[in-house]
């Protein structure tokens, strides 16, 4: 079972998701913006990702820069953020087993399949 944090309105994620099901990938879709998960789950992403909260945020977005730019937070801060405001994840995210990939580009996550 493949899991990915897409985004629909995201072309990057549009491509990555059209690429696994390509693949003939069993998915489980996780329309993060709607279903957002919850810190902990976040939490254990960015571990298989192998990357700290602050390396996923998505700091063009307008709520970054309103809210949070130029600031300092603990990790579990930024976990707690990122629950609250999940337009600031990076996208798409692809989890399979206890490997995980930014689909960018699309074809990054073929490494973990």
């Amino acid at each position: 079972m493949v899991t990915i944090y897409h985004n629909n309105r995201c072309s990057k994620s549009r491509q990555t998701l059209e690429l696994l099901r390509e693949k003939g990938e069993e998915l489980q879709v996780v329309e993060y913006l709607k279903d957002t998960p919850p810190a902990q789950e976040l939490k254990a992403v960015l571990q298989k990702l192998g990357l700290k909260p602050e390396q996923v945020l998505r700091k063009g977005e307008q709520v970054y820069k309103e809210q949070y730019a130029g600031k300092s937070y603990t990790d579990e801060e930024w976990l707690q953020i990122m629950a609250e405001n999940p337009i600031l994840i990076e996208r798409p995210i692809v989890v399979k087993g206890d490997k995980a990939a930014i689909g960018r580009p699309p074809e990054k996550v073929l490494e973990i399949l």
